[in-house]
Parts: C-alpha cells; structure tokens; sequence
C-alpha cells in the first residue's frame, strides 16, 4: 500500500514513492532508467537513453510558452546505499519501507534515496502534469553521480538546446548555490605479508558514530571510525604488544565512516581490553554530543590460532590510518567559514595479500587538488603501495554574470517572502562537469531540506519539500 499518497505535493510524493519500489544504488541503474525512458514513451514525449543509463527527455512548452527558451532540470537516479549494523535490507532487489514521521519522510534501516530522488520526482512531476505553465523542459537524468559522477562524465548533451541549467542536488533549502568543489577519489593499496601466530584472539569494533556526507558535513568534525582506529591501534602499539589480522571500515568513499572493526591477537588481551576502553571513554570526553551515541565492542576468544600481519606490514597499516590527512584541511581564505580543501578516508578492505584505503579529496581550488594528490601519491611510494585515480572531476567555479539566478532569487523571495542566500558548496555536483561539456551553461542548485544524507539517518522534510516545489513552478512561471 501507498505509504506517501496523502502527502502534498502529491504528484511528486508519487513518483518518490514509484522510484523507491526500484533499487538504484550507483552501479545499479539500469531499472530506473528504463522505468524513466518508458515513462516518457507512454506520454509520447522525446527520450533519448545512452548505453551508461544516463536519459534525456524533452517536453514542448504549454500555451503561450511555446516560443521561450528552454530551461533545463538536472537530477541523478543514484543513490548512496548505507544501513544500519542489524538491517537484512539487500539493496539489489529490495524496494525502500518509506514511512513518515515527525514531518519527514524516513527509510527503515536505510538511506532514503532522497538524494537525489527528490530531483527525479520533481522532474517527472512536470513532465507528467498537465496543468502546470513553463517554456519547453530538458530533463537530464544521470548515473552513477554518488561515486566519481561518471555519469555526468560520459553523457552527450548535445541533444540540448537550453542554456539555464536547475541542478534540484542540494539539501539545504535557505542557500541556493551557484558554485562547487572538484574532487577525486584515490584507492591506495599495500600489499602484505602474513606469519601464523598464537594468543587470545581480540575483535574490536567501534560503531554508533553519526556518519554523513564527507562534502556537506565535513566541518562538522564528525568521527571517522577509519581513523580512530588508526589511532587506536597506534596507542596499543605503544603500550602493549600485539599482531594485527585486519583493519575493516566502510563502504563508500564519499560516507564518513560510522563503523570500523579491529581483529588482533596479543598475548595481554587484558592490558588491550583496559586500554581500549580507557580510549573510548577519551574519545566520548573529546566528541561530547557530537557524537553521542559512540561506542566501543570487545570480544575476547582464548587460544586463537590466526595468520596475522608481518610487524613491519602492520607498522606501515598503523603509520597509514595514523598520519594521513583526514577532515578539513584548509578554510577558504576569501568566502569566510567555507571550506576550501578536505580529505575522508571512506574505506579500508582487508584482503589476504592486501590492503586498500579509499579516500575521496574535495577542494574548491584547482591547485589544492593537485597538492593533496601528490601528498597522497608521495605517501605510497613511501610505504611501497600502488594507488590508483578511480575519479575526478572539476570545481564548479562562480560566475559573475548570471541570467538563471535573479530569477531563482525572486522566485524563492516570492515563496519565503525573504532573500535568499547565494553561496558554494564544499561537496561536488555535476554542474561543474555539465558547464565544462557545454561552456554556455548557466547553472544553479537548490532543494528540499535533508539531513543525514549518506546515512541510515537520512531524512527528507515534508514542508521544505512542498516549498521547493512552489519555487520551481515560479521559476517555470517566470521563464516566459
């Protein structure tokens, strides 16, 4: 049964409904997109869907619109897929449980998908409604934007004929934003060496850490599993002795780290214990309510037999996780309180051979990227790692002359009876990408209220929601 069908407005309430039945996690898109391209085909509207799942549909403008320019709407039908510790959900064949409460919208267990499904909605919405005025409609519906925006990368616009660009990708519904950071995503693997040891075997698992989007929420000095257990083990290197089997955290480089997991064996699996409870509670004084639900799990099994780390292989792990940049790097010196340049490491997979350590760089500056890169490559070399550039993509730069943004400005004043603030963003949307395909491109970015996004605790607002959407038919409105 319909779980959103009473909520306004109901049109795109329904198809945030219709396209959550679908999975869709990045890599994972080739449903929804033909879902959008049949879609189109039964409205008897132009579609044209690449062989990267990626779907442009265009619809004519309504009465006395026919004429005007066309306006371009912009969303991507991936999605992040985090959920909880306990959660069974099998995000390659099961459809989200929405449900509501408080004012939002909410996904059991899951991530909502409201980034960047509320764009997809919202679009359809328009090209379904038939009662709705604007000039003619460009929809573009890219894949695979949550991981290195290859979609954004690979598709032809060239079927397009606007030039005002809305990318509906932001999550605070008080900014519209009007610039970006580039971004590139770097997977660093360390071979290893094993040797058969003997003791206590200790599993340590440090969970309940918030998470999020390493863009949005970077500057929010969340805790990043990955790097507390660096820290940690760097501590019990310190006081204790002990061979480290494997080091696990994350599963998306671009999600700050909520839960991590330690396997060692010691022969003082007490002294271990104490120290990394003591540890713990030195971390819960330094988050404070930041983090409030952080906890630390050991679980201590007698006379284990494991194939552990070398100690220099487990030396290069520590000094790894330890010493690597992680968080807010630099502050931007000319728009105060933004952050320029950032660094998350995502994930650490543990293999038999191997070790390998996801980490996403985000700056607005062109040359900071290249300064964290070449630290990161400087970095392997050191230890003896091979590394790979999986992403990259450019920074969104602000311009000066802007046709698009007066008229989303007077369109939101309208609706919120107040100005509307014009920043960037420290997290990376395709509009960068787009405008370095199609130069003449004016773009903006703007959406409904969400929090959590990236997480198990994302949530999209009701209100905000109705709002957003009064925005985007003004600015449809206005367009003539």
């Amino acid at each position: 049964m319909p779980v959103l069908e009473q909520l306004e407005p109901k049109k795109v309430f329904h198809f945030f409904e219709e396209i959550s039945q679908i999975p869709r996690g990045t890599f994972h898109t080739k449903a929804v997109s033909d879902y959008c391209v049949n879609f189109a085909t039964d409205r008897g509207l132009f579609v044209v869907q690449d062989d990267l799942n990626n779907v442009i549909i265009k619809k004519p403008g309504t009465a006395g619109y026919e004429s005007s320019e066309p306006i371009i709407i912009q969303g991507h039908l991936d999605m992040v897929c985090e959920k909880t510790e306990s959660s069974t959900h099998d995000f390659l064949k099961d459809p989200l449980q929405l449900y509501v409460e408080d004012g939002f919208v909410h996904a059991k267990d899951t991530t909502l998908g409201a980034d960047d499904g509320v764009a997809v909605a919202m679009a359809l919405a328009i090209l379904d409604s038939d009662d709705l005025p604007h000039p003619p409609v460009e929809v573009v519906f890219t894949v695979d934007e949550e991981v290195g925006m290859d979609g954004a990368i690979g598709i032809d616009l060239s079927p397009l004929e606007g030039k005002m660009l809305l990318n509906l990708d932001s999550e605070d519904e008080d900014t519209v934003i009007a610039g970006c950071a580039g971004g590139l995503s770097m997977h660093i693997t360390l071979p290893i060496e094993r040797t058969e040891v003997k003791g206590d075997q200790v599993e340590i698992t440090i969970r309940g850490l918030k998470g999020g989007h390493s863009g949005a929420e970077i500057d929010q000095q969340r805790g990043n599993a990955n790097k507390l257990a660096g820290r940690l083990l760097n501590h019990l290197n310190f006081n204790t002795k002990f061979h480290l089997v494997r080091v696990q955290g994350g599963t998306k480089d671009n999600v700050i780290t909520p839960v991590s997991n330690i396997t060692l064996v010691t022969s003082e699996s007490q002294k271990v214990t104490d120290l990394t409870n003591a540890m713990c509670e030195a971390w819960k004084q330094e988050f404070g309510k930041v983090e409030p639900d952080l906890e630390v799990e050991v679980i201590v099994t007698k006379d284990a037999k494991k194939a552990a780390m070398t100690e220099e292989c487990m030396k290069k792990v520590i000094f790894f996780l330890n010493n690597c940049r992680n968080g807010v790097y630099e502050l931007s010196r000319s728009l105060k309180g933004m952050v320029e340049t950032s660094n998350n490491i995502g994930v650490v997979k543990t293999e038999e051979d191997s070790i390998m350590f996801a980490t996403l760089i985000r700056s607005s500056m062109a040359s900071k990227l290249v300064e964290m890169k070449e630290s990161f490559i400087s970095f392997a070399e050191m230890l003896g790692a091979s590394y790979e550039i999986c992403s990259e993509y450019p920074a969104w730069m602000y311009k000066e002359e802007s046709k698009i943004r007066p008229i989303v400005a007077n369109a939101f004043e309208k609706v919120y009876g107040r100005k509307t603030n014009i920043s960037t963003i420290h997290a990376g949307l395709e509009c960068g990408i787009l405008s370095g395909k199609k130069p003449e491109l004016d773009c903006v970015s703007f959406g409904p209220q969400m929090y959590d996004i990236h997480s198990f605790n994302e949530r999209l607002s009701i209100e905000s929601t109705q709002r957003i959407w009064e925005v985007v038919k003004e600015i449809l409105k206005q367009c003539k």
